[in-house]
């Protein structure tokens, strides 16, 4: 459930992103104002069964030399509950496909051609900040012949083996959204546009990685 230990780069992108959501963020402060994450299908794709290796990197499995596929993506974020105070051991867990838009799945029909070096679930618990980090392939586009949908991950947020919430993130921008269904079913204009992640290019990379910043609003509160 923990993450790896992170090198200097990876610590300054977090640091980075933290600094940034500092001003927009008092806990406990203007509750009010939240907007609340919106709930969203967990789809048909959960994994039956975790894969062996299920820490918050997702681009190397079982510490193999070959990495994934796809875009190195930074995605940080952090977990609030509906005060705006930040939710502390709450498992964060997300899942999506690979570089060629295939689940980790016994249904998905063309699992053969998977790419066996992305974990394609991952999970982190965490601490008193809220804060949770996962490096995974930028998200793409899904389609099986009946159902087309856009890029998107997929989050869980648990506590206490509780499920306090299962929705997805998606890319701002991406042409493919205005024809989601799902991303489209969210009539409230705000809590759309808190699930669109803004994925910006990293300059100190020479390999093309970029971050992303998704913060979750619970609608709950610890019990007293």
């Amino acid at each position: 459930m923990s993450d790896r230990i992170m090198d200097p780069f990876r610590r300054r992108i977090i640091h980075g992103m933290a600094l940034g959501a500092a001003a927009l963020w008092t806990p406990g402060v203007f509750a009010e104002e939240l907007v609340l994450t919106p709930k969203q299908t967990e789809g048909p794709f959960y994994p039956t069964k975790l894969p062996l290796d299920t820490d918050n990197d997702l681009l190397i499995v079982n510490d193999k030399i070959t990495p994934a596929v796809g875009t190195v993506t930074h995605l940080t974020g952090k977990v609030f509950d509906a005060k705006g105070s930040p939710v502390r051991n709450a498992l964060v867990e997300i899942w999506q496909v690979d570089h060629n838009g295939i689940y980790l799945h016994p249904k998905e029909p063309k699992l053969a051609d998977r790419d066996a070096n992305f974990q394609s679930y991952g999970r982190f618990l965490t601490g008193s900040s809220g804060e949770y980090y996962f490096r995974t392939i930028q998200p793409v586009p899904y389609g099986d012949g009946r159902v087309q949908r856009t890029a998107h991950i997929h989050f869980a947020i648990n506590r206490a083996d509780k499920r306090l919430l299962t929705t997805q993130c998606y890319i701002k921008g991406h042409p493919a959204n205005a024809k989601d269904m799902i991303l489209n079913g969210i009539r409230d204009a705000k809590q759309k546009a808190s699930v669109l992640v803004d994925f910006q290019p990293i300059k100190e990379s020479k390999i093309g990685e970029v971050a992303g910043r998704f913060d979750i609003v619970l609608g709950w509160t610890p019990e007293a």
